[in-house]
């Protein structure tokens, strides 16, 4: 694992270096601007994706702010869930079940709100650990996104319990049957992960060899 104190570029930071715009502040905005709407974006189109899986579909949702993390690290991906999350308290159908399960405050304060709230914890986190280097590898990669799981799930469960009541089966209706789905859901980030840092190197190589 990489040392906590030796910062990293991001992928995306790598993608899209800030150094390719002029030094203004106006352009360094407007580059955050970009990419905190774009993700905002990805993150209401992967929450509206299901596949069928038992015993619930799997939605990739908690993927997306998994992934969105670790490209962006944790400032830049923390400013975009907190705009999604104003898109949703707005009314705009950007999470999971809506507009069928309801739009604006009111979704967000139902029994999805704690899970919500550990998106911006979790995206904050994981982002805070790619810039650590945390995603360059399989290990780091599955370790980070264990972590992130968990802290979308402690503030969703905790949010079912005070909503429905403790004496409510709270972790089979709002963990358990989700495990299957986060599984395979690490397993592919695994693979997608450290598979473009790779994909990164070799082209950077390509690029020094033909200098």
């Amino acid at each position: 694992m990489m040392h906590a104190s030796q910062v990293h570029n991001t992928l995306v930071g790598t993608l899209w270096p800030s150094s390719v715009q002029s030094n203004t502040m106006s352009s360094a905005f407007m580059r955050k601007a970009v990419l905190a709407i774009a993700g905002t974006l990805f993150l209401a189109l992967a929450s509206k994706i299901q596949v069928p899986l038992w015993p619930v579909p799997m939605t990739f949702g908690t993927f997306a702010v998994l992934m969105l993390g670790m490209a962006y690290g944790w400032r830049l991906a923390g400013a975009t869930l907190l705009l999604y999350m104003a898109e949703g308290a707005v009314g705009l159908p950007v999470f999971a079940g809506t507009p069928e399960k309801g739009i604006g405050l009111a979704y967000m304060m139902s029994g999805t709100g704690g899970y919500l709230l550990g998106y911006v914890i979790a995206a904050m986190a994981v982002g805070w650990l790619a810039e650590r280097g945390w995603d360059r590898t399989v290990l780091g990669t599955a370790l980070a996104m264990l972590i992130g799981n968990a802290l979308i799930y402690v503030p969703g469960v905790l949010w079912l319990g005070v909503l429905l009541g403790w004496d409510k089966p709270i972790l089979e209706w709002g963990f358990t049957p989700f495990i299957l789905g986060d599984v395979l859901k690490l397993a592919l980030a695994m693979f997608l992960l450290p598979m473009a840092w790779h994909a990164l190197g070799k082209r950077n190589r390509d690029l020094d060899a033909g200098t």
